[in-house]
């Protein structure tokens, strides 16, 4: 423990990201590995990340994860490779079959029927040894069939119409080493039905209907290596025998079948590789794995398990892969994996994992691989050399913001937001107006625009305080106060200003619509209304933490902190809240907008159009131009966030460079361009701006002309 801290400690104190190591210790710091000669240390981030980062290269060098089946498969390829080459070189050869059907193919004792539109097995000679059917009409093999083809080593009837395998259709194959019977439609495995088969080493049922597997239905297949049976309608292997029926048996492949429950002693020894992906198990009982030690790879993914027995993967000593993958797990204890010394690999994609802790992992020395559902938690497994994902699209193992881009822009955004508003606050205070009110409910809206450009500065702040070693800062960034105060400055000052337009511009509406009514709010009127809206801003920012329950953490979804995304694992409350904000009230506020200045162009457009008086045309005309560029810039802004609200809601996969890009570059435009709509390009603004420049210009005149006098007065004096 006490080398282990100093490591940590020595990683944590490094400024550089390579440095080098102590060639007499061999080991680099915790979080670090070496490249291949031990004169360089890299973190972890740099290994397997596409980019040469040792000057060897090391950095890049076994990182295919091929743990697991894949070498196994591998190690039986190679061994078996002398046969291959055989039957590739088979086709250099002339046939030496006397009987084969005309329409077929036939090289040395192979013969090719396939897709020849076949209903029955044609007759060939007896010392044929490959019989390929694939791809006709076939829909019953009669008794004996095959009995007379003593040396026939591989048949391959793979998509036809078989819908049942009789007692004796496959009797006298007693060299028979691979079968082929996947895309049919048999729908039970009759018991002895593979009897005669006992060198067979290769059995493919995929794609059937099997639904029952009648006891002693394996037996007699003493050499069977590989039991294919993927997407069929198994609901459970009831039988203890598969490793007597099957006893050289080693990998089993039951994806895509209708299984619901593991039960005890199930699976035994035998086997090595175990793949279960694609089922509906709910339970896998407590003993379900325990005699299952010689297993190499077990898979379990795409699942419902919601709980594994803290001691399910205990007699597993032997299991290098493991994939738990897209199963919805309530909970995993920190010994889950504490016995599985020899694991390599382990897979738990979209898995939440509310408690990670380096300890869930610790013990696991020989992992090489792991994979996450979420970056940020590579950094509880400082130890493995490769994980997965380096990013989410918004933040990387490196950085808070993951694009260079994202990086300049969101300083940009935020100086071109602060400042713009900040001018406009400053200016309307020291130039005064004859419509105090609108002026009040201008420096309100800068001053909710100014909070979106807070935010924005305090995203690059943290970037650059993580630069470099976000991975190990991500979880706690998330889950912190500070990332949740940032978030709902962002909210607040969203909804503030949506609300903020939302009331001058029915304002506006009211005054050029209904000139002649008495509708003038006066100042008191106009802040208590301001007040309400801010009020109201602060309500909906603050009610995501009223009930960790009912949001979860609400603002910390994301390295943004930023709550507009939503996925399968939100809580229902959270997606319910931010709907009803974002495609609710923001909606509604975007449709009366629209709707408002589509009343007020057609109403000047009516009033210009029965005046006689050009000037007051072209004024009006010039307005109106205004107001579009005001709809337009409102709908550049909403209009993507509320398209990626919906289709999130779908829970269809969005890329995280979106939601960073609409974060940083869109959600702030509104609040970057109002000052500039609102005040700067206004008539009357400028005019005012030039009077008062003017006015100081003259005084600045005339305390020159002043102190010129009594300069001369002095010096006659």
């Amino acid at each position: 423990m006490l080398l282990l801290a100093l490591a940590s400690l020595l990683f944590a104190a490094t400024d550089t990201l390579m440095i080098s190591t102590n060639m007499d210790s061999g080991t680099c710091p915790l979080g670090q590995f070496p490249c291949g000669n031990l004169s360089m240390c890299l973190p972890q981030l740099l290994h397997c990340n596409g980019h040469k980062d040792c000057a060897n290269g090391a950095d890049e060098e076994n990182c295919v994860d091929n743990s697991g089946w894949p070498k196994l498969f591998d190690t039986i390829q190679s061994a078996r490779g002398s046969q291959v080459i055989q039957e590739e070189e088979a086709h250099e050869y002339e046939c030496e079959l006397d009987i084969y059907p005309q329409n077929c193919e036939c090289k040395k004792r192979i013969v090719n029927c396939s897709s020849q539109e076949l209903q029955f097995v044609p007759p060939v000679s007896v010392n044929v040894t490959v019989i390929d059917l694939k791809d006709n009409r076939i829909k019953s093999l009669p008794d004996g069939t095959f009995r007379l083809y003593q040396d026939l080593e591989k048949l391959l009837l793979q998509n036809n119409r078989l819908r049942s395998i009789s007692r004796l259709t496959f009797s006298g194959l007693f060299n028979l080493k691979m079968l082929f019977l996947s895309d049919n439609r048999i729908k039970v495995l009759k018991a002895d039905v593979f009897l005669d088969l006992h060198s067979l080493e290769w059995l493919i049922l995929d794609n059937n209907r099997v639904a029952k597997i009648v006891p002693g239905a394996f037996r007699g297949l003493n050499s069977l290596y590989f039991l294919y049976m993927l997407n069929n309608s198994i609901a459970e292997i009831t039988e203890n025998s598969l490793c007597s029926e099957m006893p050289r048996l080693n990998w089993l492949d039951l994806e895509g079948n209708q299984m619901h429950t593991i039960r005890e002693s199930v699976f035994q020894e035998c086997i090595t590789v175990l793949i279960l992906r694609r089922n509906k198990i709910r339970k896998i009982h407590q003993g379900a794995l325990t005699q299952m030690n010689k297993l190499v790879d077990l898979d379990l993914s795409v699942n419902q398990i919601a709980d594994l027995s803290p001691s399910l993967f205990n007699n597993l000593q032997e299991l290098q892969q493991l994939n738990i993958s897209f199963n919805p797990l309530n909970h995993i204890p920190h010994n889950q994996f504490d016995l599985l010394t020899n694991l390599q690999s382990l897979i738990m994609e979209d898995i939440d994992i509310p408690n990670i802790h380096n300890r869930m992992f610790s013990s696991l020395v020989n992992l090489s691989h792991i994979y996450f559902k979420k970056f940020q938690y590579c950094s509880h497994a400082p130890h493995v050399r490769s994980c997965k994902p380096n990013t989410d699209g918004i933040s990387s193992f490196e950085n808070m913001l993951a694009n260079i881009l994202l990086r300049v822009f969101v300083w940009v955004m935020a100086c071109v937001t602060c400042f713009g508003n900040l001018f406009v606050i400053c200016m309307r205070s020291f130039i005064g107006t004859e419509n105090c009110q609108h002026t009040m409910s201008i420096k309100s809206l800068c001053c909710a625009d100014c909070l979106m450009g807070f935010y924005l500065f305090c995203l690059g702040a943290y970037d650059i305080k993580f630069q470099g070693e976000y991975n190990k800062h991500a979880q706690v960034w998330m889950e912190s106060s500070q990332c949740k105060l940032v978030g709902s400055l962002a909210m607040l000052s969203s909804e503030v200003s949506v609300l903020m337009l939302t009331y001058v511009t029915l304002e506006k509406y009211l005054c050029i619509v209904f000139p002649f009514s008495h509708f003038r709010a006066g100042r008191t009127q106009t802040l208590g209304t301001l007040i309400t809206i801010w009020i109201i801003g602060f309500i909906i920012t603050v009610i995501p933490f009223l009930s960790y329950d009912t949001f979860g953490n609400f603002y910390g979804r994301n390295g943004v902190c930023f709550p507009l995304q939503s996925d399968s694992t939100e809580k229902s409350g959270a997606r319910a809240y931010s709907v009803s904000i974002f495609l609710g009230l923001n909606l509604l506020a975007f449709i009366t907008i629209v709707f408002s200045y589509s009343s007020m162009f057609y109403s000047i457009h009516k009033t210009g159009a029965q005046t006689a008086e050009h000037g007051v045309l072209s004024r009006e005309v010039t307005i109106a131009k205004r107001f579009f560029f005001i709809v337009f810039t409102d709908a550049l802004c909403w209009i993507p966030i509320f398209l990626l609200k919906a289709v999130s809601l779908t829970e269809a996969e969005i890329p995280g460079t979106i939601t960073s890009w609409v974060v940083i570059f869109i959600l702030p435009i509104n609040s970057a361009l109002n000052p500039i709509l609102y005040t700067m390009t206004t008539s009357s603004f400028q005019e005012k701006l030039k009077q008062c420049l003017q006015s100081k210009r003259h005084q600045l005149q005339e305390s020159g002309k002043s102190f010129t006098l009594v300069s001369i007065h002095t010096n006659t004096a």
